[in-house]
């Protein structure tokens, strides 16, 4: 197998994000709890996810290497060139939270989107790994059985492919969870959040980006203050649940 592995003859890192955004949206479309919110309504929110991930992704990026991206202030290229998943995640979510406030609506709504999210980002995570070293999101090289070479001879932990895995599991726990009566709105995507930020501060360990903040790089920083977030507001509406059951 080679790499970039073309797909008749179609970049796959353009093939597959272009797939993980039409299916993950068609997915929430199909998905979507219709008596949690109106249509209408859900498409304010579903722009204001992707102008909030589209910033958050981009800003999170220039964290990664602060000294570059302030010798490169000025060039455009090198502004526009880069974007996180984790970025986009947490951006997005700010993204929701305004444009909720604009519509004027009080509910959660971040459970209808755990699934196409989900999706998305498995299919989008294919792409990464079949573009090769040009996508910069393998690991370090390793003597691991998993390791692949990527073209230039060495093999390094294919983390695309990790959490593809990882994804999957996440997601068959989450619809397990999903079952289970004793819940509350919003907590599929509470733990949704908590799980893949988690994997991916664990994971950056072994990917091969600057780590500008002492042992950490710009992932984990982000990823370690949204794990915090969710596991106060996870025990918080707990505690919450288990007050009005024994009111």
């Amino acid at each position: 197998m080679t790499f970039p592995f073309y797909i008749f003859g179609i970049q796959p890192h353009l093939l597959f994000e272009s797939l993980a955004y039409f299916i993950g949206f068609r997915v929430y479309l199909y998905t979507r709890n219709k008596e949690r919110i109106p249509l209408d309504k859900a498409m304010w929110v579903v722009v204001g996810a992707i102008l909030g991930a589209a910033f958050g992704s981009k800003i999170l990026y220039w964290f990664e290497d602060p000294s570059e991206t302030i010798r490169n202030w000025n060039n455009i290229y090198y502004l526009m060139e880069g974007k996180t998943i984790v970025g986009g995640l947490l951006g997005g979510l700010i993204g929701v939270e305004f444009a909720k406030k604009f519509i004027d609506w009080t509910r959660s709504t971040g459970d209808d989107f755990v699934l196409p999210l989900t999706v998305g980002m498995m299919i989008g995570r294919i792409g990464c790994f079949l573009t090769g070293l040009s996508d910069h999101t393998y690991g370090v090289a390793t003597t691991w059985v998993t390791g692949v070479n990527f073209g230039d001879g060495v093999n390094r932990h294919p983390t695309q492919l990790y959490e593809i895995i990882f994804l999957a599991i996440l997601l068959y726990i989450l619809l397990k969870v999903k079952k289970n009566q004793y819940s509350w709105e919003g907590l599929l995507f509470q733990l949704f959040m908590l799980g893949y930020l988690s994997f991916r501060f664990i994971i950056d360990f072994i990917k091969p980006t600057p780590h500008s903040y002492l042992i950490l790089n710009n992932i984990q920083i982000a990823s370690l203050i949204g794990m915090i977030y969710y596991i106060w507001l996870i025990r918080r509406k707990y505690l919450m649940q288990g007050r009005e059951i024994h009111a």
